[in-house]
């Protein structure tokens, strides 16, 4: 996301630090990490972006906001930059300056508001995790879809989500939806082809999670119709080797609920 006040990274995934550079945008300009959740896809890039900061020099405050759970991810990337901080390059006569990685966290749930410089966020607790309500799990972990109001537009990320009102909600009336999206058969035979010896109690664990805590092309158009909003990008596609024939039944089955613009976006678009 970037603002008149700077660059705001939203999910943090393998090899951001380098779409990033790719992307024209310097770490430096980087104020702040925002983390929808954490499963590994969402998360790996934080490292690099850690590591990259140290190398460079880097020590203006950045903040990481994500749900409960992400201090402990943070302190864990630290740590683990540990002893490559401590041996540094070395050479002789090497300082060693005292570790100062200019990082801090706010952990968020659903219902949290804060501001990014003048863009005002808002995150709603969606159903990427639909652990047992009030049990222990439901209570620790949160995955989080997110609104950020900049002064000239609104945006909203859905991060991983199953059909949600709090999404639905909190996406009324935005300007862009950029919204995660599933070949749910398409997936699942891909699964099937490159994990042949995959336990089938594992398998079908994994499928009920495809199935249920993600959205299909039908269910981003619902969700686009029912919030009202203005434009759609899909994002986070997952469609093992789609073709352009199959793109465009994607788009097909969204304009079955929403008549609005929609595009499925590609590395390094902008929006």
């Amino acid at each position: 996301l970037l603002t008149g006040d700077g660059a705001y990274v939203v999910d943090s995934g393998d090899g951001v630090s380098e779409q990033l550079a790719r992307a024209n945008v310097s770490l430096r300009q980087v104020k702040a990490v925002v983390l929808s959740h954490l499963h590994f896809d969402h998360t790996a890039g934080l490292f690099g972006i850690s590591r990259l900061r140290w190398q460079t020099s880097i020590t203006s405050p950045l903040t990481i906001y994500g749900p409960p759970g992400t201090q402990q991810l943070v302190d864990g990337i630290l740590s683990a930059m540990g002893p490559a901080v401590e041996a540094g390059y070395a050479y002789p006569g090497e300082p060693h300056p005292p570790f100062h990685p200019g990082i801090s966290v706010v952990e968020i749930r659903g219902g949290a508001t804060f501001d990014l410089g003048a863009t005002h966020v808002t995150a709603a607790k969606n159903t990427h995790y639909t652990f047992p309500p009030g049990s222990a799990d439901d209570r620790k972990f949160e995955s989080l879809s997110l609104r950020f109001d900049t002064p000239g537009r609104s945006i909203v990320y859905t991060g991983d989500t199953g059909v949600s009102a709090a999404v639905e909600r909190l996406a009324r009336g935005a300007d862009l939806l950029v919204s995660e999206m599933i070949d749910y058969d398409g997936t699942v035979a891909e699964i099937r082809r490159t994990s042949p010896a995959m336990p089938p109690a594992a398998l079908n664990g994994l499928e009920t999670h495809l199935r249920d805590h993600h959205l299909t092309p039908a269910q981003v158009g619902e969700l686009a119709h029912t919030a009202g909003v203005h434009a759609v990008v899909v994002t986070h596609l997952s469609a093992p080797e789609a073709d352009a024939g199959q793109t465009l039944e994607y788009l097909r089955q969204i304009a079955q609920s929403y008549s609005g613009p929609v595009i499925i976006a590609r590395d390094l678009e902008g929006f």
